[in-house]
């Protein structure tokens, strides 16, 4: 067993910088970046829902789900992101490779636990400007991770309730280049921004047989305001250009700035479906998010744009052919689909930012203890090519492992 803790330790440890970047996407130049999935595999197979649980797979979504973990699981799972952006005159395309979560969970009895690290949100992107008298480039990188700790209780066979503590932390960095023709030097601003503090998410989990063959599935989560420190510092320099491409920075000055409070706006998600027991489910969430209480400024001051209130719609589900069957191997796989509508809050040009996608996903046996791999596919779209924005086209696959075991067996003797 204390091999098994060390091992995900130094996991742990390693996968902070691949978690730190995972978008190229030019919206991620706002705030502290993109908002990254937070869950499984099996979850964004299934539309991005956090309401199914059961006793053999993590839930990252929802803390409650805990609660009904009968055996260690470990999960770890990553994914390769195409992305097609498009203006109304130009295109381009990019591509983003990522860890995505690592996570275990620790059933005890009634209240289990659980720990693992994923990203919060990331920043990535590089946006020239040009004209006839200036040259402009954007660059940024980063973002925002968080390590959690989880507890779930089941209170009886239905109801489940849950809490994560997560600790965030990172960094941001936006990078601000301009030339002028005729100009021999150019001037560069670094604006850099350390994040770090504790927020919570709260969560319930309710399950309850409607017939012999019917179940029925409640959740909702909620994760209130709450303000972690940022501290910003900038660097302003002037800058020529090698002719290998190496950058070289004149009469440099650096300002450091009076730590402030970034608030993490809430967040309430509720939902419902239905199923059998090893057969089949089908359930739709709702979510709210109160992105108006963002208040982050990055230091791109020249960015018009603000933050509303955002609402978040997610259906999918999940079909087993026949869960125990000994002649067939593809019976036994679980075939997951789902879809999604978000906004994301953020505003530009009096345009809403939103996003849909469409995934489907497989679950395939892998050995003993339920031990399973997850394959999810994603296509969606992200943006608008109204008033001069970027749309952007993705495909995602994501494959992740779900490794299960026994722990804390209670040894007898004759």
């Amino acid at each position: 067993m204390i091999k098994r803790f060390i091992i995900i330790v130094a996991l742990l440890t390693t996968v902070v910088a691949a978690a730190q970047e995972g978008t190229s996407s030019p919206y991620s130049f706002y705030g502290i970046g993109l908002t990254k999935f937070k869950g499984t595999v099996e979850n964004q197979s299934m539309g991005g829902i956090r309401m199914f649980s059961d006793s053999i797979h993590l839930n990252l979504r929802n803390p409650a789900s805990y609660g009904r973990l009968r055996l260690t699981t470990f999960t770890v799972g990553g994914s390769h992101q195409s992305t097609a952006l498009k203006t109304d005159t130009e295109s381009e395309s990019s591509r983003t490779t990522s860890l995505d979560y690592l996570a275990i969970g620790l059933p005890t009895g009634k209240l289990n636990f659980g720990v693992g690290l994923i990203p919060f949100t990331s920043v990535g992107y590089r946006i020239l400007e040009t004209n006839d008298e200036t040259s402009n480039r954007f660059t940024g990188r980063g973002g925002m991770n968080k390590v959690f700790l989880t507890a779930g209780y089941a209170v009886n066979d239905n109801l489940s309730l849950g809490v994560d503590v997560n600790y965030n932390f990172g960094n941001i960095q936006n990078n601000f280049t301009t030339y002028q023709a005729g100009v021999q030097l150019g001037s560069r601003k670094i604006n850099r921004t350390d994040l770090r503090g504790f927020n919570l998410n709260f969560g319930l989990d309710y399950q309850r047989k409607l017939n012999d063959k019917l179940n029925l599935y409640t959740v909702a989560t909620y994760a209130p305001q709450m303000d972690i420190t940022a501290e910003k510092m900038s660097n302003v320099a002037l800058i020529s250009f090698g002719t290998d491409g190496s950058e070289f920075a004149f009469e440099e000055s650096d300002t450091t700035f009076p730590k402030g409070d970034l608030s993490l706006p809430s967040e309430l998600t509720v939902g419902a479906g239905l199923g059998a027991n090893n057969k089949w489910f089908l359930g739709a969430e709702y979510g709210r998010v109160s992105a108006s209480d963002y208040n982050f400024n990055s230091g791109n001051s020249f960015a018009e744009v603000q933050y509303d209130n955002a609402s978040q719609y997610r259906l999918g589900g999940f079909y087993i052919p026949d869960y125990n069957s000994l002649t067939s191997y593809f019976s036994r796989v679980v075939y997951r689909a789902g879809l999604r509508f978000e906004e994301t809050g953020l505003n530009l040009s009096n345009e809403g930012i939103n996003e849909f996608g469409i995934s489907f996903g497989v679950g395939l046996p892998a050995g003993r203890n339920f031990t399973n791999a997850n394959i999810g596919i994603e296509y969606g779209q992200r943006g608008t090519t109204n008033s001069g924005l970027i749309q952007e086209n993705f495909f995602k696959l994501s494959i992740s492992l779900s490794l299960n075991d026994k722990w804390f067996v209670q040894r007898k003797f004759d």
